[in-house]
């Protein structure tokens, strides 16, 4: 067998809380061989497996009886290309910024909103990414998956993938599909979305008044960096909570009683919080209690301080979800799957 397995491995360095847990069985899989010898062996030895990218969107609470299979392919190549349409396919392992920069530095724009998110190609569509008014399933094409019931593969197109806000086919079938490669549409002619967030105020800013797709990353960069902890150096999983969505009419007393409160208007007449906001205006902004805490600039992160263990920040992000709750009447959702 020529798959790497190791015993007792520490998950830390695999999961951006830097949570300290261990895993029964480790291997890394470079290829679909790889994927399919981890999974022969799970089966002979009657082991669950559980398939992680980059460890961006993990809560580990416990040490893991299982075989922990890190998805660590490589590649990136363009398919099709008809009519300044650009197909690029890429493997699972791809870390998905580098992945960004390597498709902007090509001149291939669609991906320039997504820049900066930590996590793999393989992970994002299973979360179904989004930043600044993007979300993957506007610049998705296909990806191919393994089947773990039948060991088949499988080509997923858009319509198959059930994308909605933070979900997808592949969050609803927890375990069953592997995603082993991905492809995304791109143009060689951007249509920029400018229109979310702080983006053509940063672009003013830098005095930037007919912006590339590069400079859209770089300014996305430039916001996502001032607000947002860097991993590697302060543990976290980004964002921890969704933003809610709420009836309109829930909304429209909520925003009688706070006029300042942050909302968006949804196409199916909803309304969607800034989850955020509701974590700040409670108060939990920079709340720090041992090593596990909210950050100071972002009310939406949860952070690691140093030695927290994985339910000492689960119990804070409880708590933080009973109080939104009691103080507004809406339910938050964790983002990070837990384990």
């Amino acid at each position: 067998m020529s798959l790497d397995v190791r015993p007792a491995v520490s998950l830390k360095p695999f999961n951006t809380f830097a949570v300290d847990v261990r895993a029964s069985l480790f291997a890394e899989a470079h290829s679909d061989d790889d994927v399919r010898q981890a999974l022969g062996l799970a089966h002979a030895r009657a082991m669950p497996v559980l398939v992680v990218g980059g460890g961006s969107n993990l809560l580990l609470t416990a040490d893991l009886d299982c075989l922990v299979l890190r998805m660590a392919s490589r590649g990136i190549r363009v398919v099709e290309e008809q009519d300044g349409q650009v197909v690029v396919e890429a493997e699972a392992g791809e870390p998905w910024h580098p992945f960004v920069l390597h498709c902007l530095e090509q001149g291939l724009a669609g991906l320039e909103n997504l820049s900066l998110i930590p996590g793999t190609v393989g992970a994002a569509p299973m979360q179904n990414i989004g930043a600044y008014g993007v979300e993957i399933k506007d610049v998705f094409h296909s990806l191919v998956a393994l089947d773990r019931e039948s060991g088949a593969l499988r080509e997923f197109f858009l319509t198959d993938c059930a994308f909605g806000y933070r979900d997808s086919l592949f969050k609803q079938q927890p375990g069953r599909w592997i995603i082993l490669r991905v492809r995304f549409q791109l143009q060689r002619e951007a249509r920029l979305h400018l229109e979310y967030g702080p983006v053509r105020q940063r672009l003013s800013e830098q005095g930037i008044e007919q912006p590339t797709p590069m400079d859209v990353s770089r300014a996305i960069c430039s916001i996502r960096s001032e607000k947002l902890p860097d991993p590697a150096k302060l543990a976290n999983a980004g964002s921890f909570f969704k933003n809610p969505v709420i009836p309109a009419e829930q909304a429209q007393l909520l925003k009688q009683r706070y006029p300042q409160m942050v909302a968006y208007a949804q196409a199916d007449g909803q309304v969607k919080l800034a989850a955020g906001w509701l974590i700040e205006q409670a108060g939990w902004k920079g709340f720090r209690e041992g090593d596990a805490g909210v950050h100071r600039l972002q009310a939406l992160v949860l952070v690691n301080h140093g030695q927290a263990s994985g339910l000492e920040l689960l119990n804070l992000a409880q708590r933080i979800q009973a109080d939104i709750l009691e103080r507004f009447g809406v339910v938050l959702e964790m983002e990070p799957n837990r384990y």
